[in-house]
């Protein structure tokens, strides 16, 4: 089974009446590359949100964000009204006649000290079960995604492969006739050549040159490597572990058996198939970028 890189899961609810919203982003990346962005109070469960993030996914760069509304009767700040009262005290020995010395309760709210933020106290302890709940099912839809991209990359992984295995019968069919060829271009040299100088050429000698031609250009144990090659990069692409990396060195296992058939064939049409073959490997090594 393969698995996208990208993908895109949420998951929202309420825990013990702090509303959460859970979403996980994922791009590519050769390692697993995990960020969070979560409320300051939080940050004990960080920890425990990417342990959780990392067994389930081995590569990308993962981004997790947590959004949280605390339920109304804790949303509210808290005003210190020791910390105020110690402010009007003090503003009762200036001249408050003074037209300059007019003071509103925005202004004395605003000052330092005097307006509290919630209190988070005791919430991530009596939240963290309903928050790594709701961080899992976001990693499943997460998965989900990539899975579904996964299958849509496999298919047009095979629909290569099929492309790759369909030029290479046609290069099987080929190549016995480019020996044949070169035997009877050479015959015909030699014919000229004689007719010309009147000089007798050894049969024994251009035999020996067409069998050392037949060795040099006989693509018979690349085109198998590159079969095999094919065969385990479809194996691989079912296995149900993470295949990426392994489908990648596959992919140029098969370029370099491509390669090494083009400089050896030695034939026009031959050549023209690897540059199919080529083409397609291209796709898939293109394609294979994006598989965890």
């Amino acid at each position: 089974m393969l698995r996208s890189m990208t993908g895109f899961g949420s998951a929202a609810g309420q825990v013990e009446g702090v509303s959460y919203v859970v979403e996980i982003r994922s791009v590519n990346n050769r390692y697993l590359k995990l960020s969070c962005k979560l409320p300051d109070f939080l940050a004990a469960a960080e920890s425990d949100i990417e342990a959780l993030v990392r067994h389930r996914v081995q590569r990308g760069t993962l981004t997790v964000s947590v959004q949280m509304k605390l339920p109304e009767d804790r949303a509210a700040g808290r005003i210190n009204t020791t910390v105020l009262k110690s402010y009007i005290d003090q503003l009762r020995t200036l001249d408050v006649g003074n037209p300059m010395c007019r003071v509103d309760l925005a202004t004395l709210v605003a000052l330092p000290g005097v307006c509290e933020p919630p209190s988070f106290e005791g919430l991530v302890d009596s939240t963290r079960e309903g928050l790594l709940a709701l961080v899992a099912q976001a990693v499943e839809a997460l998965a989900a995604m990539r899975r579904k991209e996964g299958d849509n990359t496999k298919a047009d992984l095979l629909g290569n492969c099929d492309e790759i295995e369909k030029h290479l019968a046609a290069i099987a069919e080929v190549s016995p006739q480019v020996v044949v060829d070169y035997h009877e271009r050479l015959a015909t040299r030699v014919a000229e050549l004689t007719r010309a100088g009147k000089v007798k050429i050894d049969e024994d000698l251009r035999a020996r040159e067409v069998a050392l031609f037949a060795d040099r250009c006989d693509i018979a144990e690349e085109m198998t490597r590159l079969r095999a090659h094919v065969g385990q990069f479809r194996q691989t692409g079912d296995s149900p572990e993470p295949a990426g990396r392994k489908l990648d060195f596959i992919a140029q296992e098969m370029l370099r058996e491509a390669n090494t058939i083009a400089s050896k064939a030695n034939n026009a049409e031959i050549g023209r198939h690897v540059v199919d073959i080529k083409t397609a490997i291209d796709r898939i090594k293109e394609q294979v970028q994006n598989v965890e």
